[in-house]
């Protein structure tokens, strides 16, 4: 099957489009005292399965949607992540410091970002309409890094926060912020 894309180049765009969903799992298990498996293997199923989803919608939508999207796609996913990281630093201020992984990772907190961390694989899937790319096998690359990323994030944040309790979380929703900052200032720049 012709993917119209090297492997190593799939391999590289697959690992780039996960960092933000490896960054947003990691501070994710920073703020958490413990996750379970099952939290883990939803979240990364979810990243992953929404990086198979928006290349390929953004491949069949074309030019005309995506255009309208990502005139402001940027500000969603800032916002997004502005409203998660802003509700894990007033836990950490002003809470026991306990997260309850059932919020963190409940459905609406895990839609918000799911959404924050994909909208750039819609933009992939435009641009590979326009260069004539076929778009399945890449975005089953990209699905399975990005769910492989997430998964390894969240182990490895949980791992690190333990050992710094409410700072954990305080610190983890700035990275939020942060990394919603980012989003914003390189689409703007």
């Amino acid at each position: 099957m012709d993917t119209g894309i090297d492997l190593v180049s799939m391999l590289l765009l697959s690992v780039g489009l996960a960092m933000d969903a490896f960054s947003v799992a990691t501070v994710t298990g920073l703020s958490l005292g413990r996750i379970r498996i099952s939290d883990a293997a939803r979240m990364s199923i979810s990243f992953g399965a929404a990086h198979i989803v928006m290349p390929v919608l953004g491949w069949f939508l074309g030019s005309t949607i995506v255009g309208l999207v990502s005139s402001y796609d940027h500000w969603v996913a800032f916002l997004l992540l502005l409203f998660v990281g802003g509700r894990m630093v007033k836990e950490g201020l002003y809470g026991d410091g306990e997260v309850d992984p059932g919020e963190m990772l409940g459905t609406v907190s895990l839609m918000m970002f799911t959404v924050a961390v994909s909208i750039d694989a819609l933009a992939v899937g435009l641009s590979f309409r326009l260069e004539g790319l076929p778009i399945l096998v890449p975005s089953l690359f990209m699905g399975a890094g990005t769910l492989l990323f997430t998964f390894v994030g969240l182990l490895v944040g949980n791992k690190t926060g333990k050992a710094f309790g409410k700072r954990a979380q305080i610190m983890g929703g700035l990275i939020l912020i942060g990394i919603g900052a980012r989003i914003v200032f390189t689409h703007l720049v």
